[in-house]
């Protein structure tokens, strides 16, 4: 018997160092990887934003006319129902940031679920580091961000509102928030692949989010102090709305605690995230 035969598989793979085809990676590596494909991520991302709005006739008008419809919309329904106390004197500004940026939000959040469950033949047949899909979903969001973003510094202007300085925090704002959308996508990512009902309750999820965030409200208006409000001005989508409003709107100026509070949410899940998903690379398309 040879000294090979001698031995259990576990004591040969670690003589020769074998490695089990598909396990995961150490994170070092993994982050490696990730970085040498950072081009195929960019162009991927590049190329789902191009063929997303590519077979209508306004093509990508649509990604500044959809939110904006919406934005009328809201505005009409809630500016009838709502007292006009609940509402900052500049509201039409007021309402298109915040339906803008939470656009950014819910799209990361609904297409981070779908970036594994809904590129599984991608994910079978190319070896490659999965997180490059929920990165490249959040980038071509990021995309589409952009002319929304140039669309409501022309509103601002429009509706009386004076260039400023401040207005150089957006692009740190929304940085901010594109971090934080990458780890909802992580995470969002992951879990739906273990469990794909998660999907089904992620339009409710979004719902709540939406009426709690103070899009078509100033919340420190409607609700008294106490521990609730403090609840409700933490959460991290109305912080990077408040932040891109505070940059736009002279009268809603950020305080320097949400700069720290966005932060943290920030950089904070991202880390989690991105280490929750890693840690099931080696199951991704096969379950």
């Amino acid at each position: 018997m040879t000294d090979d035969q001698s031995q259990g598989p576990t004591a040969i793979v670690e003589r020769y160092g074998l490695r089990r085809l598909g396990g995961r990676p150490s994170l070092g590596r993994y982050l490696h990887q990730l970085w040498r494909r950072r081009h195929f991520t960019i162009e991927l991302s590049r190329s789902r934003f191009r063929a997303e709005n590519e077979q209508d006739r306004l093509g990508i008008a649509w990604v500044v006319i959809r939110p904006l419809i919406n934005a009328v919309v809201y505005g009409l329904i809630f500016g009838v129902l709502l007292p006009s106390s609940t509402r900052p004197d500049n509201f039409v500004p007021f309402l298109v940031t915040g339906i803008f940026v939470f656009q950014f939000f819910s799209s990361s959040l609904s297409d981070g679920a779908k970036s594994i469950t809904g590129n599984l033949g991608l994910v079978r047949s190319l070896h490659f580091p999965r997180a490059l899909l929920p990165v490249a979903v959040v980038l071509q969001r990021a995309y589409a961000l952009g002319p929304m973003m140039v669309v409501l510094a022309v509103l601002v202007v429009a509706t009386g509102e004076p260039v400023r300085w401040t207005w150089l925090q957006v692009p740190a704002a929304l940085l901010l928030m594109a971090m934080f959308n990458l780890g909802v996508a992580f995470l969002t990512g992951r879990l739906t692949v273990h469990v794909r009902d998660i999907a089904q309750l992620l339009p409710f999820v979004t719902r709540v989010m939406f009426y709690i965030s103070g899009i078509f409200y100033a919340i420190e208006r409607v609700i008294e102090e106490g521990p609730l409000l403090t609840v409700l001005t933490a959460n991290p989508v109305y912080v990077y709305i408040s932040l891109v409003r505070g940059a736009f709107i002279t009268d809603l100026p950020a305080s320097p605690g949400s700069w720290l509070v966005g932060l943290a949410w920030g950089v904070g899940l991202a880390v989690a995230g991105f280490l929750f998903f890693w840690r099931a690379e080696e199951r991704y398309g096969r379950e």
